[in-house]
């Protein structure tokens, strides 16, 4: 058993290049072991910005492998076809044989047993594998050919604490690598992963990014605790410095507290988004003027402290000045800057988009029943921050700062929150608004984009979403269900488009209403889906799916989903199945035309009298319930039906040779199916034994 190690030497990767970098190749390491039949006990990889590292640990060091016969071509082929077999074989026209199979009879030849050594194999393989990498930005340097994701320096490659001498492109691999990223001359030979990490590990450095996780988190914990302060949790903000350091060195560093009058938001960016620091906040969740960074070396000398500490400083005094230019600026005098700005080809301006917003939001209004001025004025200076030099610094603080300027300039505070929350949700798990003016100008930003971009034709594709038109259309669905009020989602599309008809917007797109109700449609089952609904509950529930009832769509799939399982589900599926595959084969085979009327005049049974007064029963509740659903209620409403379907089923001949009694039992059933699909399209629901 051997170790194979294997490092890749470059100057500095970006962080997220990385990760891709050093899963793709392990794993096609993996591949080309289980391929070729090669054991291993253990195997990793590792990268820091200028190292990317593989290890396999107790590999076999040869495979044996057995003699078998290859067929070749057909006896009757042609004879270049036979040539063609044994010169790409490498063998002799007299070591063939003929045997018969049972799509004829074949040429035959049979392999010598023969061990192969795993370094020979590697040092063919290691050079395809990366010439076969393939990564999302590379570059080009000096005079080689080589397309790599930053200038690769040099490749250290070990079997059995033996070098596998191979080439790729203009590099030699060896078993030594350079031991300073700054002073390129100094080398060092490694004959194992062990003694290479130790030597490093005295250095400082931790190729292990797990290794520099779990320190860089021990020494934040350390310094927080001392000071009091806490941190708030950004995974992809420590996955990413993780990435950019090998040595690190965590470091506490302040700013002047004048800029905490800044908005929270600018000092949280400028410190996360351009420095990849950490900001700190106090037990009460107020930001402080403290923040943490990961130096990628000692900072014996406090000059890596000071140098960041005036970086932030020199951001925050430019933020300092945009922020008190720009909140004193009207926002109602800046709407008419709009008209210079774009917003798509196509689709106007800015300004053209909030007149189309403030009569798209009015409609809305009336909806949520709440005031029209203050949705239309939210409408219409929503988009204003985007003429800001902050937003032009800080893009994506857009519609935040016009929250802030609006609070500053006194405006109400229902119509500063919706300019706040005018873009979210932002994700499947972002947020969603909550109050009712925000709710109204989100779903109006929303409806007018998707509206817009399909109105041009487009379109997502199937791998591309350019202008997030998914998430767009999720956010609409995630602001209705989860604040549980439907709205007429289908009028609002088509006001929409008749909105942008009016500033002579001319659509090339002749089935937008079709389109997006079919791509609303698609992103709902995506959000049932995410949601963990069983897939025939989510088929029927798109089978009745409709745009002005999305909320009540998800309320019943959510209640069918949670009691499907139980006795009560069980009851529902095996009375609906029963009765409908009944109805569905008697109507089949005697070609009898359903009329939808039952006469309770000519029952001959007290279970035709009693199955007819439960549903009536049925109906009478949803006649009643009007807008405000129990949905379990009424689950177990149609559960309870179980007996009289039942007992009917059980007791009653619905195959008469009467054919009045037989249409009109069958007339029953169908009012019985009828009234059970009320709920949800039960026909597409499986039984639990299917």
């Amino acid at each position: 058993m051997a170790e194979f190690f294997l490092e890749l030497f470059s100057e500095e990767i970006p962080a997220g290049l990385q990760k891709n970098l050093r899963e793709s190749l392990l794993e096609g390491f993996k591949k080309f072991f289980s391929n070729k039949s090669i054991k291993f006990k253990k195997s990793f990889s590792l990268s820091t910005p200028n190292r990317l590292i593989v290890v396999f640990e107790s590999l076999d060091k040869q495979i044996n492998l057995s003699s078998e016969e290859i067929k070749g071509p057909k006896t009757n082929a042609p004879e270049q076809a036979l040539e063609g077999f044994i010169r790409s074989n490498k063998i002799k026209k007299e070591d063939l044989f003929k045997n018969k199979t049972e799509k004829g009879e074949f040429y035959f030849y049979k392999t010598k047993s023969r061990l192969l050594k795993t370094d020979d194999l590697l040092k063919e393989f290691v050079p395809k594998l990366l010439e076969n990498y393939q990564w999302k930005r590379s570059m080009k340097w000096g005079e080689y050919d080589l397309n790599w994701g930053r200038p690769l320096k040099s490749i250290l490659s070990v079997f059995d604490r033996k070098t596998i001498n191979f080439s790729f492109h203009h590099i030699s691999s060896s078993n030594s690598t350079y031991i300073d990223k700054d002073f390129e001359e100094k080398k060092r030979v490694f004959k194992d992963f062990k003694s290479y990490e130790k030597y490093f590990q005295k250095q400082g450095i931790l190729v292990d990014q797990d290794k520099r996780k779990g320190f860089i988190i021990k020494e934040f914990s350390k310094l927080l605790s001392k000071k009091k302060l806490i941190i708030e949790e950004n995974p992809r903000l420590l996955d990413e410095v993780i990435n950019l350091v090998d040595n690190p060195n965590i470091l506490l560093c302040s700013f002047d507290k004048k800029f905490l009058v800044i908005p929270r938001e600018i000092l949280i960016l400028t410190m996360q988004s351009h420095q990849k620091y950490f900001p700190t906040f106090d037990n009460k969740g107020a930001i402080t003027n403290e923040f943490l960074i990961v130096a990628n070396k000692k900072d014996l000398k406090g000059l890596i402290k000071v140098g960041n500490e005036r970086v932030v400083e020199a951001r925050l005094s430019d933020a300092e000045f945009f922020w008190n230019k720009d909140k004193t600026q009207n926002l109602v005098k800046k709407v008419s800057q709009l008209k210079s700005m774009n917003f798509f080809k196509g689709l106007g301006t800015y300004f053209d988009k909030v007149q189309r917003m403030r009569k798209l939001g009015g409609m809305i209004s009336d909806e949520l029943l709440i005031s029209k001025e203050k949705v239309e004025l939210s409408a219409s200076i929503c988009k204003t921050d985007l003429t800001s030099d902050l937003v032009g610094e800080f893009p994506e603080l857009q519609g935040i700062m016009g929250g802030y300027f609006s609070i500053h300039q006194g405006f109400d505070k229902d119509i500063s929150l919706a300019i706040t929350e005018q873009y979210l949700p932002v994700g499947l798990d972002s947020k969603t608004p909550k109050k009712p003016f925000s709710v109204a100008l989100s779903i109006t930003d929303k409806i007018d984009t998707l509206v817009g971009f399909f109105g041009i034709d487009e379109k997502p594709s199937s791998s591309k979403d350019p202008f997030a038109l998914r998430r767009t259309a999720l956010g609409i669905i995630r602001i209705i269900i989860e604040n549980k009020k439907d709205l007429k989602l289908k009028d609002l599309l088509s006001y929409s488009s008749s909105l942008y008809n009016d500033q002579d917007h001319n659509f090339i797109n002749k089935n937008l209403q079709n389109e997006l109700e079919n791509f609303l449609k698609d992103r709902f089952r995506y959000y049932l889906k995410e949601k963990q609904i069983r897939f025939d509950i989510i088929d029927a529930s798109i089978s009745s799916f409709s745009l002005n009832k999305l909320f009540s769509s998800f309320e019943k799939a959510k209640s069918l989903n949670k009691i499907i399982n139980n006795q009560e589900g069980i009851d529902i599926i095996s009375s609906y199945k029963r009765a409908s595959n009944i109805l569905i084969g008697e109507l089949h085979n005697n070609n009898i035309e359903i009329t939808n009327t039952t006469d309770p005049g000519i029952f001959k049974t007290d279970f035709e009298k009693s199955l007819y007064k439960k549903i009536n029963e049925i109906k009478k509740y949803y006649s009643t319930i009007n807008n405000d659903e129990n949905y379990e209620q009424s689950l177990s409403i149609l559960a309870g039906a179980k007996k009289e379907i039942f007992e009917l089923l059980d007791n009653v001949k619905v195959n008469e040779e009467n054919e009045t009694l037989r249409k009109n039992r069958l007339e029953l059933i169908n009012m019985l199916c009828k009234t059970f699909q009320n709920f949800i399209n039960f026909q597409l629901l499986k039984a639990n034994n299917e």
